[in-house]
């Protein structure tokens, strides 16, 4: 099972949206996906309530994650997606422990990379896989990212920060499909918007199955 959390210090750095539009990308009904919505906002929940779908599973207010984690398994899903409040309490370190790989929405702004970094120490500490993601970003110009956009990606290059090689850029269309309970790429598929979350899934999926294969090799070195 993989568990992606999504975790930033910074309120409106795009975690609830980003797990959304992956949840939607992911799910379908040979594999099962859970949200566990720990954000007090409670913005996943509501997108949950508007899309109403079985495979999908919502838990919300979530008090022992790895309890919430174990049952998930045990009930046959194959990916969970954590989206965690914005600030640094035991529920954000909590759910980093139980995760597989942690995701780390920031916008290209000063305030934001500079908040970013407690998130990072802990996934450090704990030495979980994790990465940045630049999001609502400025759309490119003849494929040539917007020159905030290339400053944080040397920001986060300076501080030793994974991140993305791609950027989620400020869209319509992963708005306004997120007020019908949808993702970006059941609201159009031909946008923009679910190129660039096709292309980070993707991404994401590499990363995991590097994770893995890591996690077998140490296993196996383990046993020798």
């Amino acid at each position: 099972m993989n568990v992606l959390v999504f975790a930033s210090r910074k309120g409106g750095s795009g975690k609830s949206t980003l797990a959304a539009h992956l949840a939607s990308y992911i799910a379908n009904p040979s594999r099962r996906t859970l949200l566990i919505d720990n954000d007090p906002q409670g913005s996943l929940s509501l997108w949950h309530k508007i899309r109403s779908q079985e495979y999908l599973g919502l838990r919300h207010n979530v008090r022992n994650i790895a309890d919430a984690i174990r049952d998930a398994k045990r009930e046959g899903y194959e990916w969970v997606l954590v989206d965690t409040p914005p600030n640094k309490s035991s529920i954000v370190a909590e759910a980093i422990k139980q995760a597989t790989l942690v995701i780390i929405p920031t916008r290209a702004s000063l305030f934001d990379i500079a908040a970013l970094q407690d998130t990072v120490a802990i996934a450090r500490e704990m030495r979980k896989p994790y990465a940045a993601v630049i999001n609502a970003a400025p759309a490119k110009h003849s494929d040539a990212e917007a020159h905030v956009v290339a400053d944080a990606r040397g920001a986060l290059n300076a501080l030793q920060v994974p991140v993305w090689a791609g950027q989620i850029t400020h869209r319509p269309e992963l708005t306004l499909s997120l007020s019908t309970g949808e993702g970006a790429r059941e609201y159009d598929a031909s946008s923009q918007g679910a190129d660039e979350i096709g292309r980070l899934w993707t991404a994401l999926e590499r990363s995991l199955a590097a994770i893995h294969n890591t996690y077998k090799k140490s296993g196996a070195s383990r046993a020798a």
